[in-house]
């Protein structure tokens, strides 16, 4: 499935959630019109589905009661604990339904309030755990590092590590979320 930079980016909304929560993921499925991601939180066994509308039924743009309703049904007969859709846009009464389920929802205009220090907490403990799978350790030192030098970065992970650096300093969330999302791809490639 080839995704649009919107559907990407709604596919991205749901990997930082998962990282940011510290889920573990253990499945993923692509549909036609979905990404799911099946997780679990690092302290219990509970099964939580986070689903990425990456294409609407409807013309209009906006995720409809129709979706919310099957997703509750979905949750239901698959034994989840609770879910966490992902779309552009809702309608209003979509949002009613939302509210009386277990279900949690993200988009543009419902922001998912990461803020700078669990960002930039995320991001810190992916450069080690990076590090570690990349270098067999976390460097103690700066100068300790390879991936830096004569002004030259020859490592993803240091770039990225440096440049967080800057945007918490600078308070840039945006930059951070972004920062982020490169661990992650970095993290699957490795």
């Amino acid at each position: 499935m080839v995704l649009s930079l919107s559907d990407e980016e709604t596919v991205n909304t749901a990997k930082l959630i998962s990282a940011l929560r510290d889920y573990e993921k253990t499945k993923t499925n692509s549909k036609e019109k979905r990404v799911d991601f099946t997780v679990t939180p690092s302290d219990n066994d509970k099964k939580i589905l986070i689903r990425a509308i990456t294409e609407t039924k409807s013309k209009s743009g906006y995720v409809g009661v129709e979706t919310i309703r099957e997703m509750v049904s979905f949750l239901e007969k698959k034994n989840y604990d609770k879910g966490i859709i992902i779309a552009k846009k809702f309608t209003a009464s979509a949002k009613k339904e939302v509210k009386k389920s277990n279900i949690e929802l993200f988009s543009d205009t419902y922001s998912h309030n990461f803020t700078l220090d669990r960002l930039f907490f995320t991001i810190t403990k992916y450069v080690e755990k990076l590090c570690i799978a990349k270098c067999g350790k976390v460097p103690a030192e700066e100068s300790d590092c390879k991936g830096h030098s004569d002004d030259n970065y020859s490592c993803d992970i240091r770039l990225i590590s440096d440049n967080a650096d800057f945007h918490n300093e600078k308070g840039w969330k945006d930059f951070l979320e972004r920062d982020l999302i490169k661990l992650l791809q970095i993290e699957k490639e490795l």
